[in-house]
Formats: C-alpha cells, structure tokens, sequence
C-alpha cells in the first residue's frame, strides 16, 4: 500500500499542469450568402507562458492565426505559425490586429449564429491542450463590440 501511495505521489509531481486559458468577448463579423472569408476575435489570457498554435472550426475549410500590419503605408496581413500568450496578459485579437481567419467557409454566417472554435494552446514543454469557444456572430456593417 505504502509503495502505492508513493508512486501515485510521483506520477502526480512528474505530471505538467496546464496552463489556464480564459477567452472572453469572442466574436466573428458575418458574411454574405457568397462570401467564404471572415475573421474572429477575441481576448485570450493563459494563466502560465503558452502559444497559441492552431485554431480549427467546423464552419471552415482553413483556419490560421494572422497578423496585420502597417508597412511602408501599406497594410499587410500574413498567417503567424504562434501567437505568444504571456503569464497573465490579456492578448487581444482584434481587426487591424492579430486575429484568427477563416477561410473556404462552408455557409453563409448570419447575425446571432454561434461560431465554435477550438484554439489550441501550447504550454510549457510542448504540453498541448484545446480551448473551446463560443464567437457570437455580428452583422457584417456593425463596428466591433469594443469599438461601440
């Protein structure tokens, strides 16, 4: 029993505890009837060091973590293999920012649809865990939540 015990008490120090991932005011602008293209955004916080590495939905074909940005006054957008979460900062992934891009939609995203994702977030040592969220989706002219 002893030995037992023993070895029950290592396996839970040797284990890595994952990192707390919290997603808040996550949302997706919707789309025309022809339209295969949107973005989501959201504020994502990890309790530890982590990444964001991939993302994947069932409303879309392909979905990456981009980057915008201003260069020589011209805006440009690119995929980002990892977007860092550090210790206890907010990262925010807003328009003309960081945000997670879906593509070769499968149907049109109407206002008050829900949009799931799956963020996967890597932690120290490799350590993978997925997050499940929830974007509302808003009206394609509407100005983002945080710009109200």
């Amino acid at each position: 029993m002893k030995k037992l015990c023993i070895a029950a008490a290592l396996a839970a120090l040797s284990m890595t505890a994952q990192a707390d991932v919290s997603v808040k005011e996550a949302w997706a602008r919707g789309t025309t009837p022809a339209q295969r293209v949107t973005g989501a955004f959201m504020e994502v916080t990890s309790s530890e060091d982590a990444a964001l590495v991939a993302v994947a939905s069932p409303a879309a074909g392909v979905a990456e973590i981009h980057a915008m940005k201003m260069e020589d006054g011209v805006m440009k957008m690119r995929p980002l293999p990892r977007l860092e979460l550090p210790a206890g900062k907010p990262v925010k992934l807003a328009p003309r920012g960081s945000h997670i891009m879906l593509m070769d939609l499968k149907g049109q995203l109407k206002p008050g649809d829900v949009l799931p994702l799956t963020l996967k977030v890597e932690g120290k040592g490799g350590k993978a865990q997925s997050v499940e969220v929830r974007a509302r989706v808003i009206d394609l002219a509407a100005p983002a939540p945080t710009d109200r």
